[in-house]
């Protein structure tokens, strides 16, 4: 997994109202930024190349908003089974500027080149999806991702995209010319692993957002005295395990822990459903790393 290089940043103040961008099942959001507006394309490019990488598609309606029918991932409703929608908006004023200092400070991917995006990409277009949360966790993420790259196709000016349910920034580029595949491509383009220091003590916290969407619990570490870069690439391994694997956690249940930046299957974890030492509020799974740990257990 990606090697990550975290920095000291403050703790947030605690959120006591679940954010509904993060809510299990909610709505996926994601935007595409640009120096320049973009207009919308025309309803019979969008259809074929929509057709091209998530398969058949209807088209519902469209002014300033695009919104189809995938007609291949249908959920369960009350009134039977029906298909997911992808919604694109025409493209609309971004203002980075409101996109806080704490929320930078999560943007790994790109801290080099993020105050730069997001001071010059002044326009972006919203893409989300719409009755999705019924679809079983593997296909929804591979639905999106290849929603994704759609975009990224019918938008060839974007620059970056910006995951509004985990407030990770990545370059266009990297996602176009990234390896990875099936639901990996989730866990590396939309799920942000964190960090934290923990102000006046050792303590240090790494989570991840973006999982709960998909109705996995988002990963937490309270640990001190082990490199956080391990700490992150143990988050992003478990987060495309449990992904790929349709494997849920029972509370109490061990994983492989970490001995010299390496899975060590000879050192176990006890993992328990705890709610979440770092904003925003919800119940995350909480990795206790052994002679590692922080806090009280």
């Amino acid at each position: 997994m990606r090697k990550q290089e975290p920095t000291p940043a403050q703790e947030p103040v605690q959120e006591r109202e679940m954010d509904p961008s993060i809510r299990p099942g909610g709505v996926f959001m994601m935007q595409l930024l640009m120096k320049d507006r973009a207009p919308l394309p025309p309803e019979a490019q969008m259809q074929a190349v929509l057709q091209a990488h998530v398969g058949a598609v209807e088209p519902v309606r469209g002014e300033t908003t695009a919104l189809f029918a995938a007609l291949d991932h249908t959920a369960q409703f009350k009134e039977g089974r029906l298909p997911v929608q992808l919604s694109i908006l025409g493209c609309e004023p971004f203002q980075g500027r409101n996109i806080g200092e704490d929320k930078r400070a999560q943007m790994w991917d790109c801290q080099g080149e993020r105050d730069r995006l997001l001071e010059e990409c002044r326009y972006a277009v919203l893409a989300h999806d719409l009755m999705a949360g019924g679809l079983p966790s593997r296909e929804r993420a591979d639905l999106l991702m290849d929603y994704l790259e759609a975009l990224l196709e019918l938008y060839p000016s974007c620059e970056a995209v910006y995951f509004i349910n985990s407030g990770k920034l990545l370059l266009a580029q990297d996602i176009r010319n990234s390896q990875a595949t099936g639901p990996d491509r989730y866990v590396n383009f939309v799920v942000n692993a964190r960090f934290f220091n923990i102000t006046g003590t050792q303590d240090q916290v790494v989570d991840t957002l973006g999982l709960s969407l998909l109705y996995i619990e988002d990963l937490q570490y309270h640990f001190h005295h082990m490199d956080p870069n391990w700490v992150v690439n143990h988050a992003y391994s478990l987060a495309s395990y449990l992904l790929n694997n349709d494997c849920p956690m029972k509370d109490g249940d061990s994983i492989d822990g970490v001995v010299d930046g390496r899975l060590a299957p000879e050192v176990q974890w006890p993992c328990h459903f705890e709610e979440a030492l770092v904003a925003p509020a919800r119940a995350v799974l909480d990795v206790c790393m052994g002679e590692y740990a922080a806090g009280g257990r």
